[in-house]
């Protein structure tokens, strides 16, 4: 039964609106009983988040935070979808990729993904990491090739790839305007990853090709994983895809195509990352920016950008990679509610190798239950509307059209690359990140958070690197490198001593007392691969020296209470060092403590503190 008002009452007619200041006034109480005693926008300031770009993000957004007309879905700008159905009418093409050089294994890969879900294929042709293109036909036997669109990747030979699939095309009886697919040519991405120039013709040459005889094919893909994968952040990738896109626009139409024709050749690739509302942004405020390029273009109605997300490969880590399923989940969230046409989810041993048939089924299945169980492909752009994702995606539109124009005015991508100048910009953003990983204000949960040293782990077949031997191009990076590398060194002694690098756990006091900043320690050292012997469970001026030995560790941390260590730190430590200890820390704010070494504590540098700690240890 339902219950209506009565005489039209709303229900909430009986709450009183709350205003900003109020808000505010409600905010301000809760900082001053941290300590913190700010008033007014800077009570507000004190709860928001800095975000890369110069953007950030604020604790309320109201009806106030106002934002350029994002239109209807299918019109331009097309912030809200390049179609007007957008993903409601049957969810996102579900993109598998493969790179497999061996074509039988490749073909059952192909069959199992599409018997299961998969809706298009990304393959990997030629090269160290990819099916010789001549094995094309036996990869893709029993394929239908008028249902399965074909997406290639053939950054050693472009033209063998493309060839020969045009080839079974026409010897399947495929008709030319039943193709679907991307060639997946992008000269400008390969000189990014390899520093070989680009030569524009091939790409060219194929989308005159399919202008002109396969409407639905598109000969080129704007990819911008090679600048996200150097560690570049939301707004460079924008900023880069169109710089990207509008180099081949120029290619295009300068060798006779339309801008409308020409723009009918581009599919843009992007990551999607764990940050589901910076990648709704990002693909809302991307089909924006696109949209405005083809309206200066001369072809507004050109602008509806054709969008294919990849989970971000730059975070996936190699330990506890089952916790990517979860970051994947979420980019692909991101993925589906920003509007992506297509979305391919690395699976969760993507870092570690080539993925097995589990790592596969449970990737593709990650888009099917958010599509047929969470439903969320049954509204068109669930995210407009929304003042916080509206903003972001206007703040984010607006830095990365800053530097797209920063780039034009370097002469252009190709001229940017060659300089140095994309270069320089991407590391100088993955620096300032990278200082905030090792600090571990970007968590990584399961490598600088809740790391489990003592897990076995995972291991897959290596995977070739399609671009190993390039002369140079930009780096890729991985959020868990820094880490990886003290694990790995972890791993080594142990292999070598048959135990971990240990650290004593000296508790003072009851678990009350302790407990908080000894779970704080166990994990900061666990992150380096160095196990933490917490045994007995508190220690006193007494005991500690015995317990040291015992526990076989050559370095100590203290963990306390501040008023337990006024009373007792000075002897623990003193202890500790009489019975060998040659390093003593304390969790917690630096003091004056003798005989004790160094402090950890939220904030430090993490990855110096347990280098300098395997260094001391002797662990190599």
């Amino acid at each position: 039964m339902t219950v209506q008002p009565a005489d039209g009452l709303s229900p909430a007619a009986a709450f009183p609106d709350p205003s900003h200041d109020q808000w505010q006034s409600l905010v301000e109480g809760v900082l001053r009983k941290s300590g913190k005693e700010v008033s007014g926008s800077a009570a507000e300031e004190a709860l928001s988040t800095t975000l890369e770009d110069g953007l950030t993000t604020r604790p309320l957004y109201t009806a106030h935070d106002t934002s350029p007309d994002t239109g209807f879905p299918g019109f331009a700008p097309y912030t809200r979808g390049s179609r007007a159905e957008g993903n409601a009418a049957g969810g996102w093409d579900v993109r598998q990729r493969h790179a497999l050089s061996d074509p039988a294994r490749l073909n059952e890969a192909v069959l199992g993904d599409l018997e299961n879900g998969v809706t298009s294929l990304w393959l990997t042709v030629g090269g160290p990491a990819g099916v010789p293109a001549e094995s094309l036909a036996r990869s893709l036997d029993g394929v239908y090739l008028d249902l399965a669109p074909i997406v290639l990747d053939a950054p050693a030979d472009l033209d063998a790839a493309a060839t020969e699939l045009l080839r079974l095309y026409e010897e399947r009886g495929v008709a030319k305007s039943a193709a679907r697919g991307t060639l997946g040519a992008d000269p400008l991405g390969h000189e990014a990853r390899t520093g070989i120039e680009a030569d524009l013709t091939a790409a060219v040459r194929w989308a005159k090709a399919c202008a002109a005889e396969y409407p639905g094919l598109r000969a080129i893909a704007v990819d911008a994983l090679p600048y996200h994968e150097a560690g570049g952040s939301a707004a460079e990738e924008l900023g880069l895809s169109l710089a990207t896109g509008v180099a081949y626009l120029r290619a295009l139409t300068a060798a006779g195509l339309g801008v409308e024709e020409a723009c009918a050749q581009l599919e843009f690739r992007y990551a999607a990352t764990a940050d589901q509302f910076l990648t709704i942004a990002k693909l809302r405020a991307a089909r924006r920016l696109w949209a405005r390029v083809a309206e200066v273009s001369g072809a507004p109605g050109a602008g509806g950008q054709r969008q294919h997300a990849v989970t971000s490969p730059v975070m996936m880590t190699r330990r506890d990679p089952w916790v990517n399923m979860l970051r994947t989940t979420l980019a692909t969230l991101g993925a589906g509610v920003g509007g992506a046409d297509s979305v391919t989810v690395l699976p969760f041993d993507h870092a570690l190798g080539l993925p097995d048939a589990f790592a596969r089924r449970i990737a593709r299945n990650t888009s099917t239950i958010l599509m047929e169980e969470s439903h969320l492909a049954r509204v068109i752009d669930p995210a407009g509307g929304s003042w916080y994702v509206e903003r972001l995606t206007d703040e984010l539109a607006a830095a990365a059209w800053a530097f797209f124009q920063e780039t034009e005015r370097a002469g252009g991508l190709p001229a940017a690359l060659r300089s140095g100048m994309v270069a320089e910009r991407l590391a100088a953003t993955w620096g300032a990140r990278s200082a905030k990983l090792a600090r571990r204000k970007e968590p990584i949960t399961g490598v600088s958070e809740f790391p489990m040293p003592s897990e076995r782990p995972v291991e897959r077949e290596p995977a070739p690197d399609p671009y190993a031997g390039a002369p140079g191009g930009l780096p890729r990076v991985r959020r868990d490198e820094a880490f990886e590398a003290l694990r790995a060194r972890s791993d080594a002694h142990l292999a070598a001593t048959g135990e971990r690098p240990k650290v004593f756990i000296a508790a003072l006091g009851p678990a009350a007392a302790h407990t908080a900043r000894a779970s704080f320690a166990v994990n900061l050292f666990g992150a380096g691969g160095i196990e933490a012997v917490h045994r007995p469970v508190s220690v006193d001026a007494t005991t500690a020296a015995e317990a040291l030995t015992a526990s076989g560790a050559s370095v100590a941390c203290l963990c306390s209470s501040d008023a337990l260590y006024a009373e007792q730190a000075d002897q623990v430590a003193g202890s500790l060092k009489s019975a060998g200890a040659a390093q003593v820390f304390l969790a917690g704010r630096p003091g004056e403590y003798a005989d004790v070494d160094s402090y950890v504590f939220a904030g430090c540098d993490t990855v110096a503190v347990l280098t300098s700690v395997l260094d001391r240890m002797g662990v190599a």
